[in-house]
Formats: structure tokens, sequence, C-alpha cells
């Protein structure tokens, strides 16, 4: 039987989706950065997704829950950064990236 595709929205946390990861077990939580939202360590995400902003300038990097929705997020300046930091966080995740249907519409 086929895997039914991951359905992730086009925007999250307000910002037009670009690039999106599911979170898989060959991905390592590194341990290099430690996100608390609302006083709590938060521990693996489900996903990630890498957004465009225009104001200010530059890409988010979200951590999302299993409905996509924003838990956690990075700002940098270009996506390459974005991804940087997503390995960083997640090693494995470099090569593991696919582009938004909100920019390639099937």
């Amino acid at each position: 039987m086929m895997k039914k595709a991951e359905v992730v929205p086009n925007v999250i946390g307000g910002e037009k989706v670009l690039y999106f990861i599911r979170i898989e077990t060959k991905h390592t939580l590194t341990g290099n950065t430690k996100q608390i939202v609302n006083g709590k360590l938060i521990g693996p995400v489900y996903g990630l997704a890498i957004c465009k902003s225009d104001n200010p300038e530059g890409y988010y990097l979200f951590g999302c829950d299993e409905n996509w929705k924003s838990i956690t997020d990075t700002f940098h300046e270009s996506i390459e950064d974005a991804m940087d930091q997503g390995e960083f966080e997640y090693k494995g995740t470099f090569n593991d990236w696919k582009i938004s249907r909100s920019i390639n519409p099937d």
C-alpha cells in the first residue's frame, strides 16, 4: 500500500512555507540547542519548515507539532542558513528538505 504524501499548509506562523521536513528516526536530535516554550524544555519536534518573511526580510525556521503549528522559531538571512540550523539541531536533515506545494504545486 502506498503511503499518503505529507500534507503541509502553505502558511505557518503567518509566513509562506518554502521547504519542509518531517523529522524521522533517521534524524538525530543533536542537543546543540535547547528550545524552551512556556518554561518547559521542548523535545523533538514533528517537523521543520522554512518560511519566507517579508518583515523583516529573511527566513524563519519553524519547529512544528503534528498539525504543522509553529512551536519554536529561529530567524535567518538565507535559506541555506536556515537549512544549516536545521542540520545543527537535527543531524541528517540537510539533504532531506522537500519543496512546499506553495511554490511547487502539483
